[in-house]
């Protein structure tokens, strides 16, 4: 861990902050992420949010054809002013960098907080959007009552085309055929 003093990594007054910036951020146990160049500072993911992304990306990772990869938490780089550390991606095997991902990945997934809801919901989603991924999947990763909105890009832009619960199976068709059973992500992580 490198230690540093906070104003270090600070633009100027008036400037936004930029990818470079990011990359001067301490190792500090927090995620750091950029909106349009405005800084997100979110607490890191608890062990059961951690738990479910790397359910679900065995999964993905079981079912990945061989030109593609999944990758957990990886910088996609959308802008110079944006960008953000999903949980998981599935990006085409030729897109792999070393640093960040700078290409659309077919597929986003975002593990639901509670600090980064409304986040996730909309401003990430418009981002994605935009940036022009192809699919993108929140997952709510709720003892009771776990869910996975999945949304796929469209001419006018995401239409939601599957919101599945608890035991009820979302058969994907992309990136690549897979099923995801929300209730099986949750399944022993939280005692009751």
């Amino acid at each position: 861990m490198v230690a540093m003093a906070v104003n270090a990594g600070w633009p100027t007054p008036g400037r936004l902050f930029t990818v470079d910036d990011l990359d001067r951020m301490p190792d500090d146990a927090r995620r750091y992420e950029l909106l349009d160049g405005v800084l997100i500072v979110s607490p890191r993911p608890r062990v059961g949010h951690q738990k479910v992304a790397f359910k679900l990306a065995q999964v993905l990772e079981d079912a990945c054809p061989p030109e593609l990869d999944v990758i957990p938490e990886p910088a996609v780089m959308l802008s110079r002013l944006t960008e953000f550390d999903p949980d998981i991606a599935v990006i085409r095997h030729d897109h792999v960098d070393d640093t960040r991902l700078t290409e659309p990945p077919l597929l986003i997934v975002e593990v639901r907080s509670p600090s980064t809801a409304l986040i996730d919901l909309n401003r990430k989603k418009a981002a994605y959007q935009e940036f022009g991924v192809p699919s993108y999947w929140i997952v709510n990763p709720d003892r009771d009552a776990p869910e996975m909105i999945v949304f796929e890009l469209a001419a006018s832009g995401y239409e939601q085309i599957a919101h599945v619960t608890g035991d009820s199976s979302f058969p994907a068709k992309k990136p690549f055929e897979v099923e995801i059973v929300p209730a099986r992500l949750v399944a022993g992580l939280f005692p009751r």
